[in-house]
């Protein structure tokens, strides 16, 4: 792959970064039941709490992707590194998926009677979705990869 290439995919993974944090940030202050709420008040609440440490999967595989684009970038694919690095994504990508699950889960049970939680709901499904592919795919290209390994390194003994 291009080094151009590698470094517009390690752009593009910040920017992914930077987007989610802002986001992470803005979000709270324009939701209705924060309106009339000062800003230690928005913050402090244990479901954002939850939600701000649940992200740190999210952030952590974010930056395993570009260390593993990084390898990519320097023709170290077939190392153990590029392993290590899928290995990472793959454990964060189930981790998010189950917290996840649970952040819907208590939604579902202690939601206020005046309040539907379809919506967030149909949010929790769609990315617990996208983890469990995202993990899925890293599964297998971190399985492809460590056989290549193997064989790499079966060859250089050889040799």
């Amino acid at each position: 792959m291009k080094r151009s290439s590698t470094i517009f995919l390690q752009v593009v993974i910040v920017l992914i970064g930077i987007v989610a944090l802002v986001i992470m940030i803005r979000f709270p202050l324009t939701e209705g039941r924060a309106a009339n709420l000062d800003l230690y008040h928005i913050y402090a609440d244990p479901f954002l709490a939850y939600g701000y440490l649940s992200s740190i999967s999210f952030f952590v595989a974010l930056y395993q992707a570009f260390k593993l684009l990084g390898y990519i970038g320097q023709n170290k694919v077939f190392s153990l590194d590029s392993v290590k690095a899928l290995r990472n994504i793959k454990y964060c990508a189930i981790l998010l998926s189950i917290l996840i699950v649970m952040a819907g889960i208590y939604i579902r049970i202690f939601h206020a009677e005046g309040d539907d939680p379809a919506g967030f709901l149909a949010m929790c499904i769609v990315t617990t979705f996208v983890s469990i592919v995202i993990a899925t795919a890293a599964a297998v290209f971190e399985r492809t990869l460590q056989s290549a390994v193997d064989i790499k390194s079966e060859n250089d003994l050889t040799v």
